[in-house]
């Protein structure tokens, strides 16, 4: 049997003056994980901090994540999230809080974008834009580190074109995340043969265990999932050896304001990153 090759994957400092993440190389896979939309200041701080204390105590870097507003929801009368001003106060006061969490939030419009990298650590690009040539540009000349979500109609290959855009700009602190691929009407599947073929980029590559799980439109007006089946993918792609795990994280996902039916539940997450860690050490031992 031909022997894996080796695939070296540069590392990335996340954080301020003294970051204390890093993604890539050797260093331990990354959890970024919070809820889809921020839904008010008291539930937001308080998902990170229980997140913030799980991850301390399984000895994980962790990046909170939050979305100030979701524009790609697919109903017009879908919450949306607070908007920028209001979100970005939530998530100054998340940064002041916990300083060593860095921070991670998506981009829709360019005009944003300066704003919002003075907040966050870390600016994602919608699986939907990234094909955007201007607002990847954009975010990139903040310097900030970009998170390209890799489109459901993009072929793992394909995103290449997405990270030589930000390095276009000399820009080389780039995340390339999996969520799915569209099959069929209001459905994704995973291809495993993605993760080697990103990561052969040369940059980290995160596992989206929960987006990957969901079913776009799924219930009409809102889109569905089923979270139950996320630990099995994550599982899986522990054992293809990614960089980080994403995930929608909710107190209670049955009345999340938004991807409920695919957020992992609050209580869970603990027993959910140690069945992956269990085999992420596995696998890194290979």
């Amino acid at each position: 049997m031909d022997k894996l090759k080796p695939i070296k994957i540069g590392n990335i400092k996340i954080g301020g003056l003294t970051p204390n993440v890093s993604i890539g190389g050797n260093a331990p896979f990354v959890l970024i994980a919070g809820p889809c939309v921020i839904e008010g200041e008291k539930t937001t701080l308080a998902v990170a901090a229980k997140l913030k204390a799980i991850a301390a105590k399984l000895k994980i870097p962790l990046i909170f994540k939050a979305s100030y507003d979701k524009a790609n929801r697919t109903s017009l009368n879908s919450y949306r999230g607070p908007g920028l001003e209001k979100g970005l106060e939530v998530l100054r006061k998340a940064k002041l809080e916990y300083p060593e969490v860095p921070l991670l939030t998506d981009v829709h419009c360019r005009s944003e974008v300066g704003e919002v990298a003075s907040v966050v650590d870390i600016i994602q690009i919608p699986a939907f834009l990234c094909r955007q040539t201007n607002l990847i540009v954009e975010a990139a000349l903040t310097e900030k580190v970009i998170n390209i979500k890799k489109g459901q109609f993009m072929a793992p290959g394909d995103i290449r074109h997405s990270v030589e855009k930000v390095l276009s700009t000399g820009n080389d602190r780039i995340i390339i995340t999996e969520r799915g691929v569209s099959f069929g009407y209001n459905n994704l599947v995973v291809d495993f043969r993605a993760f080697p073929v990103m990561r052969a980029l040369g940059f980290p590559v995160v596992f989206d265990a929960t987006h990957s799980v969901q079913s776009p439109g799924g219930m009409g007006t809102s889109s569905g999932g089923d979270r139950t089946m996320a630990r099995y993918l994550a599982r899986a792609a522990a054992g293809c050896g990614v960089d980080g795990f994403f995930m929608e994280v909710h107190p209670d996902p049955e009345k999340a304001l938004c991807d409920g039916p695919n957020s992992i539940a609050l209580k869970d997450v603990k027993e959910f990153i140690e069945e992956i860690t269990e085999i992420d050490q596995v696998v890194r031992k290979a």
